[in-house]
Parts: C-alpha cells; structure tokens; sequence
C-alpha cells in the first residue's frame, strides 16, 4: 500500500530527503519490484502475521455489527449511523492523532492501542453473548473503538516505514493492503457462517481474541533492526505545522482530496450492501458475507498488483478513481443477483487501487518526521468523511432504495475524480489522451521544440 512519488503526474520533490538510509536488514540489492520482498525482513514478517489474525477478525467484527443493527433495527440508516459513530472520532481528533504518533514511539503505542481494540470486542462480545445487547450498545462499542483508532492509525501507518526503511516502503504498504484483503476473504464469510449457527457474539469475541497476535508479534521484534523515525519533542503549533506541509504541496494535498470524496460516498459498501441483501434480492447474512467477500477478491487483485508496480502514479490513482465510480453507477442498476455479484470484483480492484496508489505516494513524498501527522491528515480524510456520508448515504438509500443510493454515491465520485484529474492534469503539465491501444490517460505534455536549421 516499489514507488515512486508520482512525479510524472504532479510537481513535487523525491521520496524523503531525510529517509534512514538502508540497513543490513533491508539491504539496498533487494529487488524493489518483487511483490514480496519487504517479507524478508524479519520485523516485518511478525507484523504482517499479526495483522491477517486480527484484521480476520476484525472484518468478522464488522460483518457481524452491521448484521446486529440491522438486525435490531431493520434500518439501513441505523448502519449508516453506526459506520459514523465509528468515524466520527478520526474526523474530530484524527490531526491530533498524528501529533502523539511523531511524538511518541511508535512500538509501545501500537501494543497500547492494539491492547484497547480487543478489549473493546470483548466487551461487546459479553454484551451480545449475555443477551442483553441493545443498539446503543453498539453505537458505544464503535465510538470507542473510533477513538483508539485515532492513535492507532497514523502510528500504525508510519511504523511501516522504521520496519522496512525507504527501499521497500512502497511494497510493503501494498502488501499491507493484500494483507487487509486477504483477511477479508475470510472474515466476511467466518462472520456469515457464526451468525447463522450460533450469533453474533461469538464473532465479537473472537476479534477481540486476536489481537493478541499482533502484540505477539510487536513483543517479538528486534529493536536494534528498527529504522528509527527521530521522536519529534512537545512543542507548540506542530499541528499547525503539518497543515501547511501538506497545503504547500500539490503532490500531497490533492490526492488526499480525492480520498476523501471516494471515501466519504464512494465506500458505504456496509449500508449498500445490506440493503441490496435485505431489500434487493431478500438474502440473508451468508448473502452478505458473500457480497463483501466478492468485493475482497477483488481488493486483493489490486493489492496485489499494486505491489508489483515500481512506481505509483497519480494519473493511475485518477484513472482508477474514474473507473472506480462508473462501475459503482453500472452496478448499481445490475438486473440479476449474479451480475451484480461479479461486478463487486472490479469495485473492489480499482477502489483498493485508489486507496494504495494514494497512500504509497503520499508516504514517499513525505519527509520522515511529519509522516505521523500527514498520514493522520490521509486517514482523517478518508474515513472522517464518513460521519457526513454514512448518514445521508444511509437516508438516501432508506428513501429511494439501494440502487439510488449507490448510484448517487458512485456519481458524486465520478465528479469529483474527474475534476481533481483536470487540476492535476494542469498542475502536472498533463494532457489528456486517447488512443486504441491505452484508452483515456493521462499524458506528459510534450515540450516545444525548437527547430534547428540544418548544417
């Protein structure tokens, strides 16, 4: 989730003047361009393993809550809700997040905030297992676990960089994302299986179970291989101070932008889903399951081929934006039950290609001591949008049904990427281009030439 900084498509200086040089533990010859090679770094390896275990149950935890509210409520708009109270906090705190993650080692944080997460499944698994489960409950649960994420976010993202070091930052932030992914094939439908058998609880209780695995593998790392990220000292105005980082570079702020429109109307799979289930096609909670494990398939796809790319390009982040949102419109309108299924494989390779490609090039051009605060301003952007869009999304859908609702999530978008793709086709001195063996792409423009009398 090897890169590059995207160059080609909008002005900006290289990966991070200031990045730790190379190690012994990531050595310099290693191929960039293998999709697993940041998997040879040991302290990489124990996060990874880690992170499949809970990020399984972490999807079994969400398949399960948006089931449970449903469930209780019969609403889409009291899922929608949900998703928003999760968020919420990201959206009210998330910058302050990435000030404590430049401040704070990031090691002894993670086992911290990953100790908090699964305790708040627990919780909520003895809630549910108990019988006494109520929507509130629910609500609590997710607002909770939104504030522990606020930490957790940006000093998870940024570690990725002490694991791993420069030379295999991009790979491993791809594979990160073919990480989420891969457990995402099995969470979902874990999550459908438990819920029909023996309810929701159980899957609650699992997910807090696993994250005993990452603070396994957090224990188990060996410091001196760290590539240590200087801890910024307490000081006034460093929130102030990312802000205008990011604000003075075009190469940052804009994909961050369009992230944050995809993610605000473009990702309530949670609310459409549920619907085109329940009201659509009158399925059940393996339908579900089946549904979101369609769309993992695909996520996986475009993770995994983003880890092969040697760059990431911000005119492949538009075009898989555009594409992304179309496919949402079309699908949204899809006859039959099947149709709609397959086409949930595309959504979700082009929507994990926007998310990767965005992320691996706003973390090469960010210099290493402000990356805990700019990837706060990423995540903060796209998922605190979604207390703003979950809700209406959810009301639209409740008012008009699924179809509208994902259509007009899907069309606002589409707007949206194809707007940010005509300002950095300006700003990166780009032009749009059209022909039979590439399709619509964008384009280095061609310097004027100068003609030269001949001798």
């Amino acid at each position: 989730m090897s890169t590059g900084n995207g160059a080609d498509s909008a002005p900006g200086h290289t990966s991070a003047p200031n990045a730790t040089p190379a190690s012994p533990a990531s050595p310099a010859g290693t191929t960039k361009n293998s999709m697993f090679s940041s998997l040879k770094i040991r302290n990489y390896r124990l996060f990874a393993t880690g992170q499949v275990v809970s990020n399984t149950g972490t999807w079994m935890q969400r398949i399960a809550q948006d089931w449970l509210v449903l469930s209780l409520t019969g609403s889409a708009s009291a899922v929608g809700i949900t998703i928003a109270l999760q968020f919420l906090p990201m959206l009210m705190f998330g910058l302050y997040g990435g000030v404590l993650a430049d401040r704070l080692p990031k090691r002894p944080l993670l086992i911290a905030t990953q100790s908090a997460m699964g305790l708040t499944g627990i919780a909520l698994a003895a809630l549910t297992l108990a019988g006494h489960v109520q929507v509130w409950h629910v609500y609590l649960a997710a607002f909770l676990l939104g504030l522990v994420t606020v930490v957790d976010n940006p000093a998870r993202q940024s570690f990725v960089s002490e694991m791993v070091g420069p030379d295999q930052l991009g790979n491993a932030v791809s594979l990160n994302s073919a990480n989420f992914q891969s457990a995402r094939l099995v969470g979902p439908a874990l999550a459908g299986v438990l819920i029909t058998a023996v309810g929701s609880g159980w899957a609650f209780l699992l997910n807090g179970l696993s994250f005993a695995a990452p603070i396994a593998g957090l224990l188990l790392m060996r410091a001196h291989e760290l590539h240590r990220t200087e801890v910024q000292p307490r000081a006034k105005g460093q929130l102030r101070e990312g802000l205008r980082y990011v604000a003075g570079r075009p190469e940052l702020i804009w994909p961050i932008v369009l992230v944050g429109f995809i993610g605000t109307f473009g990702f309530n799979f949670p609310i459409w889903l549920s619907a085109f289930t329940s009201d659509v096609f009158h399925g059940d909670a393996g339908t579900y399951g089946l549904f979101n494990t369609l769309i993992a398939a695909g996520s996986l796809a475009g993770a995994l081929l983003a880890a092969r790319r040697a760059q990431s390009r911000l005119r492949v982040l538009v075009a898989a934006a555009v594409l992304f949102s179309v496919l949402e419109i079309v699908t949204a309108f899809a006859p039959g039950f099947w149709l709609f299924a397959l086409l949930l494989v595309p959504i979700g390779m082009f929507g994990l290609t926007v998310n990767v490609t965005a992320n691996s090039s706003v973390q090469m051009t960010t210099d290493p001591e402000m990356r805990g605060r700019v990837m706060a301003l990423f995540m903060m952007v796209f998922t605190g949008g979604t207390p703003v869009g979950a809700p209406l999304v959810g009301w639209v859908t409740d008012t008009y049904g699924a179809r509208i609702g994902m259509a007009a999530g899907g069309a606002v978008a589409l707007v949206a990427a194809l707007a940010i793709g005509l300002v950095l086709s300006r700003v990166g001195n780009l032009r749009l281009r059209v022909d039979r063996h590439h399709g619509l792409a964008l384009v280095p423009r061609q310097p004027s030439r100068t003609l030269v009398p001949a001798a």
